[in-house]
C-alpha cells in the first residue's frame, strides 16, 4: 500500500510455488541413483522427516521484515497444513521470489539484515536454542547457540542495528504459574565467523520493568531504545572499545581482554599474537559478562576486574596463589602435554553491591584505580545527570562467600557521563561528559571534588563533538587530553589536530595513530608541540620515513608490547597482524644501548635491518668505556666480524637516524680528531694477548696467525694508552713458545721485517741469520718463497712455489718431487695436457711399479696417455680387459692382438682362470677347439658343452676333438699350438684328469644328446648329469632300444 494506506495490490500469503527463484534441476538422475556420502544407498529410500510444528507460546501470527533498501520483504507464517512456520521472500511488486527449506520448530522472530545478505529467526532443536540465518533463496546459512537451556526462554523479537554489526535479541523467562517472568536485551556481534555476547542486559521480573518495545535508532547504529510498562524510557549509546593492560615494564604481558557471553578471552600479545576466538586463557563466569578493567597501576597492569550483568564485580590477580584457578583455562593446548609457560591469574575475590540497582548497567564505566579502590558512573536522579561512585573493599568477614564495597563517595555530576581514563602518573581522572566537557576527578585529595579541566592558560577543555575514545598524556611537560570521535576527528584538548584517523594509542612519549589513507604514523610528543603534532598529521605535511609506514585498509590499533618494538594491528575481517614501527624501533634500541643491553639491540637489530653503525654513534663514550661488555654480551665471533664489516666513517645519528625528539644523550669523545673506525679498532686491540693465547694454545698451534696479528700492531700503533703494542705482543709471545720454534714460523710468513723482529728478541747471532736473509732477499719472489719452505721441509708449499718459476726449474722441480715422494700434490700443479704433467706420471708410474703395485701404475699411465706403459702395466696385474683397450688405442692389427691374446690367455691359465682365457681364445683368436679344452681342463663342463653346441654346425672338428679327448683318459691332453707348447699340465691335480665314468658319461652324451638321438626327457638335465659325474657318481645309460619314438614330438636325425 502507498503511504495514505492504498492498496496496491493483495497476495495471499500461503502460496504453492516455490517462486520465481525456484532451482533448476542439471539432470543428475534419480535420488535413488545418487551418491549419498557416509549416509549410504538406504538415504535414498528414507522417508522425509515430518516438520515439526511451532512452539506452544507462538502467537501464530504473521512477522514481516524489509530489506534496507526495500527491495524485497520477508514474511514468516505459519503454514496451515504443517503447523509450521515458513519463511517466504517477495519483491516490491508482491510477486514470489522464494520460499524457505523445511525447518523443524522455526519461532515466530525475523529480522533481516539491513546489507541485504541474511535473514534472522530462531529455532528449537531437540538440545538447545539457536539463532538461525536464511540466504534469500530460502536455504539455511549459519547459526549460534544462545546461553539457555531447551524449553529456558523465548526469542520475542531480533532487530539488526542500522550497520549490520550487532544483532538484538528481546528473550523472556517461559512463564512459570504464580510469578512474573525475567526479560533479556542482548547485543551478540560476529568476528572470524564466531558470534560474541557482548551484552546483557537484565531486567528482572518487577511488573514494572517488563519491556514493551525494542528499537534501534536509524542515524545513530549505536544507540537503543527499550521500553518499560512502568513509562520508563531507556536509551543506551555504546561504543567499541579495547580492553588492554596499561603497564610499560618488561613484566607486563600485554594483555587484551575479549568479552564473549560469560566468559573472558585474555591474549598476552607479549608471548603470542593470536587472533579472537583463539586467546592465551580463558576466564569462566557466572554471568554473562558487561565490563572488564584492567589495573591502572603499571605494577600490577596484568590484574582485571570483571563486572557481569547482575553488577558482580570478580577481581583476578597474578603472582599470589600457587594453587590453579578452576575459572581460568588455557585457550589453545589446554595444558594437556605441554607445559605453560605464561603465568595465568587466580580469582581472588568477587564483590556484590549491596544498593539495588534497578536499570540494567546502572553502574557503568569502571575504573580499578592504584589505589586498590574502584570508581564507576551510576544514574542520578534526573535524566540528565549521572553520580560518580568512588567504591572500596570493606574488611574480610570470615565465612563470608562474597565481599561488599563500601561507597566511600558519591559526586553528583551536572551532565551525563560518556567516558572515563584514568592517569596512573598524576592521580587524576578525566570525565567527559555528553557535551564534550571535561571535568578532573584527584582521588587522593583530601576531599576530591570534579572540577574543570584546564589548559596552561587557565582556559576550561570542552571537546567540540563527543568521543569515543580518550586518553591522558602528556605533550611537551604539560599533561593533556586526547580524544577520537566517531567519525575520525581527532582533538588535543580542545584543538582539533586531523579528522581521519580511525584509531590511536599512547605509549610513553610517543602517540601512534592509523589514518584514512591506510598509514600507521609515530610521533615523539617529547618535545613536540600541537601546532607541530598538528602539521605532522596534515596531509600536506611530508613526513620523515621513520614516523609513517603503509598498513592495510582497515587496520585499527589493538595494543602496543611494552619494552618491545611489537604494534598490534586488528584488520577488518578479523585477523591480527604485527608490524614494527621504526620510530619505537630506534626508540627502544635507544633505551636498551643507554642501559648497556647490547645482545637485545644487537639482535632487534639485525632482525630488522637497522645499521650497526648506531651501536657506536648513539653514544661512543659509553660504547668504548663498556667494549668489553659488548664482546662478553655479544658472545659471537661471527657477529662481532659483522659489526666490524658495517663500520663506516659518517655519523648515522645525523645522517640516517636522527632522534625525533631531537635531544642527544651522546658524550664526545677526548679525541674527536680520530676516525671512527680507529677508534673503534685500536679500543678492542687491548685483548690482544689474549687472542695470541687462544691462538698459541690451539691444536696444532697457530702461530703464524699469531704472528701476524703482531706486525698488524706494529703497522698500525693505537693511540690509546690501555691498548697493547707490538713490542709488548712479542715478547709475550715469546714467553709462550720457543724462539728457535717462532723464528721458523716468522720465516714461514715471507715477512722479512717479521723475521728480523723476532730474531733481535731472540738469542740469535746476527752473522747467523743476516747473510741468509740477504740471500733470500736477492732471489726472485716465487723462488724465494721455495727455498724458505724447503728450508723449513714444507715440501708442498714449496712446490707451489717452484711451479710458478717457469719451465727451466721443471727438472729441480721433478727431482724435488723424486725425493719427497711428492707426486700427488705435484700432479695437482700443472694441467693434465701439458708435457710436465705427463713427466710427473711417468716418474710417478716407474715409482708405482717398484712398488709393484701395476694396476695403479696403469691408471696413472694411461691418464697421462703413455699408453704401451700401461699396456704392460694392465698384463702384469692381470686385468686383460683394460690391457686390450690400451692395445686398441695404440692401433693393434688383428694378428697383433691375437698374439697378446694368446700370451695373456696363457698367464691367465697359469693363474688357474680358464674361463677368461677361454674368453680370449674364442673372441680375439677364433680358435673354438682350444676355447673348448680349456674350459674342459678348468672342469667347466657346462660352459664347455654350451661352447660345442654354438659353434658345432660352424666347424665339426671340434665335435670330434672334444670325442678324442673324452676316448683317451688315461693320460692328459696334448696341446698342439704353438702357444701352448711349452706348458706341461700338472699330473698330480686330479680335477684336471676326468674319472672312467665322467669319460662314459661324455662319450654318451656326445653320442645322443649332441645327435639328438635320444629324447632329453629319458635322460634327465644335461646339467644334473654332470653335476652327478663330476661328483664320482656312476651313471647307467638307457638302453637305446628303450627309445620310444612315439613319445618324441619331433622327428629324429643325426648329425655329422
Amino acid at each position: 500500500m502507498t503511504r495514505d494506506f492504498e492498496p496496491i495490490t493483495e497476495k495471499q500469503i500461503h502460496q504453492d510455488e516455490f517462486g520465481e527463484g525456484k532451482f533448476v534441476a542439471l539432470g543428475w538422475g534419480k535420488k535413488e541413483t545418487q551418491f549419498h556420502g557416509s549416509e549410504g544407498k538406504q538415504a535414498a529410500h528414507r522417508k522425509q522427516t515430518e516438520v515439526s510444528p511451532t512452539s506452544a507460546w507462538d502467537d501464530g501470527r504473521p512477522r514481516v521484515t524489509w530489506r534496507g533498501d526495500g527491495q524485497f520483504v520477508a514474511v514468516s507464517a505459519v503454514c496451515p497444513e504443517t503447523g509450521a512456520r515458513k519463511v517466504r521472500v517477495w519483491n516490491r511488486e508482491l510477486v514470489l521470489q522464494s520460499t524457505s527449506e523445511p525447518i523443524s520448530r522455526l519461532e515466530q522472530a525475523l529480522s533481516w539484515k539491513p546489507s541485504g545478505s541474511l535473514i534472522a529467526s530462531t529455532q528449537e532443536k531437540p538440545n538447545r536454542h539457536d539463532v538461525v540465518f536464511l540466504e534469500k533463496n530460502g536455504l539455511l546459512h549459519g547459526e549460534f547457540t544462545l546461553p539457555f537451556q531447551k524449553g529456558q526462554v523465548k526469542v520475542n523479537e531480533l532487530l539488526w542495528n542500522a550497520d549490520s554489526t550487532i544483532l538484538a535479541i528481546w528473550l523472556e523467562d517461559l512463564k512459570v504459574e504464580n510469578s512474573n517472568t525475567n526479560s533479556y536485551v542482548q547485543l551478540w556481534t560476529t568476528g572470524n565467523y564466531h558470534w560474541y555476547l557482548k551484552q546483557s542486559l537484565h531486567f528482572g521480573s518487577l511488573e514494572e520493568n517488563q519491556l514493551v518495545s525494542l528499537l534501534w535508532d536509524r542515524e545513530n547504529p549505536y544507540r537503543l531504545y527499550v521500553l518499560c510498562q512502568g513509562w520508563h524510557y531507556l536509551s543506551y549509546d555504546w561504543h567499541w572499545t579495547t580492553d588492554h593492560g596499561m603497564g610499560e615494564n618488561s613484566q607486563h604481558m600485554s594483555n587484551v581482554a575479549v568479552i564473549d557471553g560469560d566468559k573472558v578471552l585474555v591474549t598476552a600479545f607479549q608471548h603470542a599474537v593470536v587472533p579472537p576466538p583463539m586467546c592465551t586463557y580463558e576466564l569462566q563466569l557466572q554471568q554473562a559478562v558487561n565490563q572488564v578493567a584492567f589495573h591502572t597501576d603499571p605494577k600490577h597492569s596484568g590484574d582485571m576486574a570483571v563486572m557481569d550483568a547482575c553488577n558482580k564485580i570478580s577481581v583476578y590477580r597474578y603472582g599470589r596463589s600457587t594453587m590453579n584457578d578452576p575459572t581460568v583455562r588455557f585457550g589453545a593446548v589446554g595444558g594437556n602435554g605441554f607445559k605453560a609457560a605464561v603465568e595465568t591469574p587466580y580469582l581472588d575475590k568477587t564483590y556484590s553491591d549491596s544498593n539495588e540497582v534497578m536499570n540494567p548497567l546502572g553502574l557503568r564505566f569502571l575504573t580499578w584505580l592504584p589505589d586498590d579502590s574502584f570508581l564507576v558512573v551510576g544514574q542520578g536522579q534526573h535524566a540528565a545527570q549521572s553520580v560518580l561512585h568512588h567504591l572500596t573493599a570493606v574488611p574480610h568477614v570470615t565465612g563470608a562467600e562474597e565481599e561488599h564495597l563500601n561507597l566511600r563517595l558519591s559526586v553528583p555530576v551536572d551532565g551525563e557521563v560518556i567516558s572515563l581514563c584514568c592517569s596512573p602518573v598524576t592521580r587524576t581522572v578525566a570525565v567527559q561528559l555528553a557535551d564534550g566537557q571535561i571535568l578532573k576527578y584527584v582521588w587522593e585529595a583530601s576531599a576530591p571534588v570534579l572540577e574543570p579541566w584546564q589548559t596552561s592558560n587557565g582556559s576550561a577543555v570542552q571537546f567540540p563533538y563527543p568521543c569515543v575514545q580518550t586518553s591522558i598524556t602528556r605533550i611537551s611537560g604539560e599533561e593533556m587530553i586526547l580524544g577520537l570521535t566517531d567519525r575520525y576527528r581527532f582533538f588535543v584538548n580542545d584543538i582539533e589536530v586531523a579528522s581521519n584517523i580511525t584509531s590511536f594509542a599512547t605509549y610513553n612519549e610517543f602517540l601512534l595513530v592509523t589514518t584514512n589513507s591506510h598509514t600507521c604514523q609515530c610521533f615523539c610528543l617529547k618535545n613536540m608541540s600541537v601546532k607541530a603534532l598538528q602539521a605532522g598529521l596534515s596531509s600536506a605535511a611530508a613526513p620523515n620515513s621513520e614516523t609513517l609506514r603503509k598498513v592495510e585498509r582497515g587496520s585499527r590499533i589493538i595494543t602496543v608490547v611494552p619494552q618491545d618494538t611489537k604494534v598490534v594491528l586488528q584488520m577488518p575481517r578479523g585477523n591480527l597482524e604485527t608490524v614494527h614501527h621504526r620510530a619505537l624501533v630506534l626508540a627502544q634500541i635507544r633505551k636498551w644501548l643507554d642501559r648497556l643491553m647490547f645482545r637485545e639491540a644487537f639482535q632487534c637489530m639485525r632482525k630488522l635491518r637497522i645499521n650497526l653503525n648506531l651501536l657506536y654513534d648513539h653514544n661512543p663514550k659509553l660504547f668504548l668505556e663498556n667494549a668489553e661488555t659488548f664482546i662478553r654480551q655479544i658472545d659471537s665471533v661471527s657477529s662481532i666480524n659483522l659489526f666490524f664489516t658495517e663500520l663506516k666513517e659518517e655519523d648515522f645519528t645525523k645522517s640516517m637516524y636522527p632522534s625525533l625528539n631531537g635531544t642527544c644523550n651522546a658524550q664526545p669523545l677526548q679525541h674527536s680528531d680520530q676516525k671512527k673506525v680507529n677508534v673503534i679498532s685500536f679500543s678492542y686491540c687491548r685483548y690482544c694477548l689474549s687472542i695470541l693465547t687462544a691462538h698459541v694454545k690451539k691444536s696444532p698451534p697457530e702461530l703464524e696467525i699469531a704472528l701476524q696479528k703482531v706486525h698488524d700492531l706494529q703497522e698500525n700503533v693505537s693511540p690509546d694508552v690501555k691498548a697493547v703494542s707490538a713490542e709488548e705482543a712479542l715478547k709475550y709471545l715469546l714467553f709462550l713458545v720457543d724462539v728457535n720454534e717462532l723464528y721458523d714460523y716468522s720465516l714461514g710468513t715471507y715477512d722479512f721485517d717479521l723475521v728480523i723482529m723476532v730474531a733481535e728478541k731472540s738469542q740469535k747471532d746476527p752473522k747467523e741469520y743476516l747473510p741468509f736473509l740477504n740471500t733470500l732477499q736477492k732471489m726472485e719472489t716465487n723462488y724465494q718463497r721455495y727455498t724458505i719452505d724447503r728450508h723449513l721441509k714444507r715440501y708442498t708449499k714449496a712446490l707451489g712455489h717452484l711451479s710458478k718459476c717457469g719451465p727451466e726449474h721443471f727438472p729441480e722441480f721433478l727431482n724435488l718431487v723424486k725425493d719427497q715422494n711428492q707426486y700427488c700434490e705435484a700432479l695437482k700443479l700443472y694441467p693434465s695436457s701439458t708435457q710436465e704433467y705427463k713427466d710427473i706420471s711417468d716418474a710417478y708410474g716407474e715409482y708405482l711399479i717398484q712398488k709393484q703395485l701395476y694396476e695403479q701404475a696403469a691408471l696413472i699411465f694411461a691418464r697421462a696417455g703413455i699408453f704401451a706403459k700401461a699396456l704392460d702395466a694392465f698384463q702384469s696385474s692381470g686385468s686383460w680387459q683394460q690391457a686390450l683397450c690400451m692395445a686398441s688405442q695404440l692401433g693393434y692389427t688383428k694378428d697383433k692382438l691375437s698374439n697378446l691374446a694368446r700370451s695373456m690367455a696363457g698367464k691367465l691359465v697359469e693363474q688357474r682362470k680358464h674361463a677368461e682365457a677361454a674368453i680370449l681364445l674364442e673372441q680375439y683368436t677364433q680358435d673354438y677347439e682350444e676355447a673348448v679344452l680349456l674350459l674342459l681342463e678348468g672342469t667347466l663342463w657346462e660352459e664347455a658343452l654350451r661352447l660345442v653346441r654354438h659353434f658345432s654346425t660352424q666347424e665339426p672338428e671340434i665335435q670330434r676333438g672334444s670325442l678324442l679327448w673324452c676316448t683317451s683318459p688315461a693320460s692328459p691332453p696334448s696341446f698342439h699350438r704353438p702357444w701352448c707348447s711349452h706348458r706341461c699340465l700338472p699330473h698330480s691335480s686330479s680335477s684336471q684328469v676326468p674319472t672312467p665314468s665322467q669319460v662314459s658319461f661324455l662319450k654318451y652324451y656326445h653320442l645322443n644328446i649332441i645327435t639328438e638321438a635320444q629324447p632329453p626327457s629319458l635322460i634327465g638335465s644335461p646339467g644334473e648329469l654332470l653335476r652327478s659325474f663330476s661328483q664320482g657318481a656312476t651313471a647307467v645309460a638307457p638302453s637305446p632300444t628303450t627309445k620310444n619314438p612315439a613319445t618324441h614330438s619331433n622327428p629324429a636325425h643325426t648329425t655329422d
